[in-house]
C-alpha cells in the first residue's frame, strides 16, 4: 500500500512542478530536496525506532507523511510544493522501520525468506501504483486527486497500525542451534532479552540473550511492573537524543564500512544502468519509447517476482550471505558489462532478465550481512543507515551519469561496470576477515 500510493505521485511531480513555473534548474533543485532530506534522516528515524519502538515510529513516520502528501495537494506555487516535500523527506521511512520490524519478529535463518517476500510485495505495489496515477492524470485536476489519495492511503495504514495486534514483550527465535548457542554463554548469567515492537529493554547486554516465553522472568532476576514500552514513552526527548546519537555514533565507528562501501558502489552502478535507459534504447537501436516503457515493466515485474527466489537461492548457499553477495555482485557486473556492450535488443533483453533477478537477490544479501555483523539490537539504526548510504547514490549517480553521456551512450552503463568490479574486488579481499570477526553472532552495537 505503502509503495502504491508513493508510485502514484513520483511520475507526476516534475510535470506538476513545472506546471507551477519552476525553470529546468529550479525543478531540478527542487526535486533534489527529498533525497538531500532522506539522506541525513535515515540513520536518525532508524535509530529513533530503535529507543521509542517500532510502533509509534511507524505511526509518527505515517501520519507525518499523510501531512506532506495532504500539503503536496494543495501546492499552487512552488514554495507550498517545497514545503510539502520537508515533512516526506524527513519521515518517509516506513518501509525501512518495517524492515527493521520484521529482522525483529523472524529467526536469522528465516530472515531473508520474509525480506525477499517483502520486497516483492513492495514491488508489486510500484507496479501498480503509476498505471492507477497516470489514468486519474487524464481527468482534471488529477494530480491533486492523486496527491489526496495517497495521503488517504497513508492514514489507513496508519489506522492499520493502531488497530492491529502487537508483540508486546518477547521477540521469538527459532533458530535452534542459535539459541543453544546462546543458552550456553548465558546461563551462569541468566541473560534475558526484553523487546516492545522491536526496541530492546536490557541494552546493557551486547550479545544477543536467550529465549524465554512472554511474561517469564529469567531466574535470580527481579523485575519491576514497569514494561519497556511505558519507559520508551515517558523518555524526555533529551534522553532520547542521546539514545539515538548513541547508536549512530557506534555504527559510524563500528567496522561495517566495507559493507557500506559495497552497497554505495552498487547502488551507483545500478542507478547508471537505469539512468539514460530510454534515451540509450533510442539512440543505439532506434527503439521507440513505447516499446523501451514495455522492457522497462518486463524488468519491473520479474524483480518482484524474484523477491520469492531469495529463500530458495539461500538455502541452496545453505544461508552462506557473503558468497551469496559475492556471487551476485559478479553477476550484476557481468550482465551490465553485456548491456553496455549489446549488439541488438534481444541482448538487452536477456540481460534485462537476469539483472532484475542479481539485483533483487544482492539487496536482500546486503542488508542481510548488515543485520548480522551488526546486531538486532540496532536493526533500525542499521537500516537506516544503509538508506543513507543508498541516498548518496542517488545524490551521486545522475552527475556522474551525466559526465559519462558526454563520450558515449554507453557511458553510464561502462562506468558502472568499473564501479561493480571495484565492489567486486573489495568482497573479495574483506569477506576472509568477516569470518574471524564480523559473521560472529556477537552484537558490535
Amino acid at each position: 500500500m505503502d509503495l502504491f500510493g508513493v508510485s502514484m505521485i513520483i511520475p507526476l511531480l516534475s510535470h506538476h512542478v513545472k506546471a507551477l513555473g519552476a525553470s529546468p534548474t529550479v525543478a531540478g533543485i527542487v526535486g533534489s530536496t527529498y533525497g538531500i532530506l532522506q539522506l541525513f534522516s535515515s540513520t536518525v528515524v532508524g535509530s529513533w525506532s530503535d529507543v521509542v519502538g517500532r510502533r509509534y515510529s511507524l505511526l509518527t513516520c505515517l501520519l507525518l507523511s499523510a501531512l506532506g502528501y495532504g500539503l503536496l495537494g494543495m501546492s499552487t506555487s512552488i514554495a507550498l510544493f517545497v514545503l510539502a516535500r520537508i515533512p516526506v523527506g524527513l519521515f518517509k521511512h516506513s518501509l525501512s522501520i518495517c524492515r527493521a520490524l520484521l529482522s525483529d519478529l523472524v529467526s536469522e535463518s528465516e530472515r531473508p525468506l520474509v525480506m525477499g517476500h517483502f520486497n516483492a510485495a513492495s514491488s508489486v505495489g510500484f507496479i501498480l501504483g503509476p498505471v492507477v496515477g497516470g489514468y486519474l492524470t487524464e481527468h482534471e485536476g488529477g494530480f491533486y486527486t492523486s496527491s489526496f489519495t495517497c495521503a488517504a492511503i497513508f492514514l489507513i495504514n496508519a489506522g492499520l497500525v493502531w488497530m492491529l495486534p502487537w508483540s508486546e514483550t518477547l521477540v521469538h527465535r527459532n533458530d535452534t542451534n542459535f539459541r543453544n548457542d546462546k543458552n550456553k554463554h548465558c546461563h551462569d548469567n541468566h541473560c534475558s532479552k526484553s523487546v516492545h515492537n522491536g526496541s530492546h529493554a536490557n541494552r546493557h547486554h551486547t550479545m544477543l540473550a536467550a529465549d524465554t516465553e512472554p511474561g517469564s522472568r529469567a531466574p535470580g532476576k527481579h523485575h519491576s511492573g514497569l514494561r519497556w514500552r511505558d519507559v520508551s514513552l515517558l523518555q524526555p526527548a533529551w534522553r532520547q537524543l542521546s539514545s539515538v546519537g548513541s547508536k549512530i555514533h557506534m555504527v559510524a565507528s563500528s567496522d561495517m564500512w566495507d559493507l557500506f562501501l559495497v552497497r554505495l558502489l552498487m547502488a551507483i552502478a545500478i542507478m547508471l544502468y537505469y539512468s539514460n535507459f530510454s534515451l540509450a534504447m533510442e539512440e543505439r537501436f532506434s527503439l521507440k519509447p513505447k516499446m523501451t516503457g514495455y522492457l522497462i515493466s518486463y524488468s519491473s515485474t520479474l524483480g518482484a517476482l524474484a523477491g520469492f527466489l531469495v529463500g530458495p537461492v539461500t538455502q541452496l548457499y545453505r544461508n552462506n550471505m557473503p558468497a551469496l553477495l559475492l556471487h551476485s555482485t559478479v553477476l550484476t557486473c557481468s550482465l551490465i558489462f553485456l548491456y553496455a556492450a549489446a549488439p541488438s535488443v534481444w541482448q538487452v533483453l536477456l540481460t534485462s532478465t537476469f539483472f532484475a533477478i542479481s539485483t533483487t537477490i544482492g539487496r536482500t544479501c546486503i542488508t542481510d550481512l548488515e543485520l548480522q555483523r551488526g546486531g538486532v539490537q540496532a536493526s533500525g539504526t542499521l537500516i537506516g543507515a544503509g538508506q543513507s548510504v543508498t541516498a548518496v547514490g542517488r545524490v551521486l549517480a545522475p552527475l556522474l551519469s551525466g559526465l559519462a553521456q558526454e563520450f558515449s551512450p554507453c557511458g553510464p552503463p561502462s562506468l558502472g561496470v568499473v564501479l561493480a568490479l571495484a565492489a567486486v574486488g573489495l568482497l573479495l579481499i574483506r569477506i576472509p576477515k568477516w569470518d574471524g570477526r564480523g559473521m560472529t553472532k556477537t552484537a558490535i552495537l
